[in-house]
Formats: structure tokens, sequence, C-alpha cells
């Protein structure tokens, strides 16, 4: 057979999930738009958090602390996953691998030390004269 005329057979069953999957999507979309409920009473467009009625605005600013802190167990966190990931192939590293490793988690231990002497993790109030 030509290969250019005629889709193998993998081919053939992912154009059929793909289209089985959107006939999926099309129909619960639209099941949902024709058996829905349409009503529209006073709060309905007012947001709430786990069934209670907000108070104030949901526009709040935020001290620059929260970011500093979320950033830092992002990458911390994705630091541990990568450590995760070595200690499953520490046999196959060899010296080499724990070597790398050591290098990487003095890195992490700078980053650390760094991170503490710029106060991220201290929240208390500072004596600006020290």
């Amino acid at each position: 057979m030509n290969k250019t005329t005629v889709m193998s057979i993998p081919e053939w069953s992912l154009a059929i999930y793909f289209v089985a999957v959107m006939l999926l999507v099309i129909l619960m979309i639209g099941l949902s738009y024709i058996l829905g409920q349409r009503h529209r009473e006073r709060s309905t467009g007012e947001p709430y958090e786990s069934g209670m009625v907000a108070t104030g605005s949901a526009r709040l600013r935020f001290d620059a602390k929260f970011y500093l802190v979320a950033m830092v167990f992002v990458i911390f966190d994705l630091e541990a996953a990568l450590i995760y990931a070595w200690s499953i192939v520490v046999r196959e590293a060899g010296w080499r691998g724990y070597v790398e490793i050591l290098i990487f988690i003095g890195i992490l231990l700078a980053a650390l030390f760094y991170l503490w002497r710029q106060r991220v993790f201290d929240w208390g109030v500072h004596d600006l004269r020290k």
C-alpha cells in the first residue's frame, strides 16, 4: 500500500478518538445549555467563598513578602522534585552523579543562606539601626 494515500491503523484510531472526544465535549456543553436552569435573582452574580457571602472587595493588595515566600516555595519545591528524580537513578548515575548532586545541594544551601541573610523569612519587626 502507498503510505501517502492510506492512513495506517494507529492514525485512524487517533482520528476516531479525537472525533469522539470532540463530540462528547459538544454533547456535554449542549446538554448543559439546553437542560440548565435560567434564572436571574439579585444575588446570582455575587461572588461567594465556600457558601459564605463575601465581605469586602476581592481586590486586596498583599505585601511583597507573600510573593517572596511563594516564589521561594516554588523554587525549592522544584528542586526537591529534581533531587527525588536523582534518587531514583542513583545507582545508574554512579559517583559522578553523586558529586553533581552534592554540587546542586551546595548551590541550594548557598541560595538558602543568601535568602536568610536578606531576611526573606523574617516577618518580625526589624530594628533598622543594627
